[in-house]
C-alpha cells in the first residue's frame, strides 16, 4: 500500500491535470451543451469506464505494447480519430422533420455511455498516460507494483469522474443559455459536429498527451 504522503501527493497532480481540459472534457462539454446534463453524465460514465480499463491494462502492462508498437499504437489512434470524425458527419447530415426545433434528436443514455466509452477507450494517448504516470509514484519498497498501480489508476478515475461531472454540469447550463437564441439553435447541428471533427482531426494528427 502506497504511504499516506504519497497518495496525497498523487492527488494533488491528478486534480492539477484533471483541471486542464482535454479532448475528452471537449467531448463532454459538447455533449452537455447539445442534450442536457444527463447526456453529459451518461457520456462520463463510458469515459471514465474506458478510463478505468486503461488504467487496468497499464497495471498489467497491456499498454506497453502501445508503447513499443507504432503500428498498434496508430491503427487505434486512426480508428479513434475516424469515430470521432463519423459522428461529426452524422450530426451535420442529420434531418429534423421540424424546422422549429432544429437540436439534435435525444439518444438513450445507454448510447450515449457507449459512444463515451468507444472515444475514450479508442485514445492510445490515455493508456500512454497511464503508462507513464502512474508508475512514477510506485515505491516498491511499499508492496507489490502491480497492487499500488491499479490503486493509483482507482483514484484517478474517481477523481477524473468527479471532474468531468462538474464540466458536464457547466456545459449544461451554458447549453440551456445559449438554446435560447434562436441563431444559436439554428447553428447548434453546425457547432457540435464540427466539434467532434475538429477532435478527430486533432487525434489523428497529434502525438500522445493526456486525455
Amino acid at each position: 500500500m502506497p504511504a499516506l504522503s504519497t497518495i496525497t501527493l498523487f492527488l494533488l497532480a491528478a486534480v492539477g491535470l484533471l483541471l486542464i481540459p482535454g479532448p475528452s472534457v471537449l467531448y463532454i462539454l459538447t455533449r452537455s451543451a447539445a442534450q442536457g446534463r444527463r447526456a453529459g453524465l451518461a457520456s462520463v460514465g463510458g469515459i471514465e469506464l474506458a478510463s478505468l480499463t486503461h488504467a487496468v491494462a497499464a497495471t498489467l502492462g497491456l499498454s506497453a505494447l502501445l508503447l513499443t508498437s507504432a503500428l498498434a499504437f496508430s491503427i487505434v489512434k486512426y480508428l479513434g480519430a475516424a469515430y470521432l470524425i463519423y459522428l461529426g458527419l452524422r450530426t451535420l447530415l442529420s434531418r429534423h422533420e421540424s424546422s422549429q426545433t432544429p437540436v439534435p434528436a435525444p439518444q438513450s443514455f445507454s448510447r450515449l455511455f457507449g459512444q463515451g466509452f468507444l472515444v475514450q477507450l479508442l485514445n492510445p494517448k490515455t493508456a500512454l498516460f497511464f503508462y507513464a504516470f502512474l508508475p512514477q509514484f510506485v515505491d516498491p519498497a511499499r508492496g507489490a507494483v502491480t497492487g499500488q498501480i491499479l490503486v493509483f489508476g482507482v483514484l484517478f478515475v474517481l477523481l477524473a469522474f468527479c471532474t468531468d461531472s462538474l464540466y458536464a454540469l457547466l456545459g449544461s447550463t451554458v447549453g440551456k443559455v445559449l438554446t435560447r437564441n434562436v441563431r444559436f439553435r439554428q447553428a447548434q447541428r453546425y457547432v457540435t459536429g464540427g466539434v467532434y471533427i475538429v477532435l478527430g482531426l486533432t487525434a489523428a494528427v497529434t502525438g500522445s498527451e493526456k486525455k
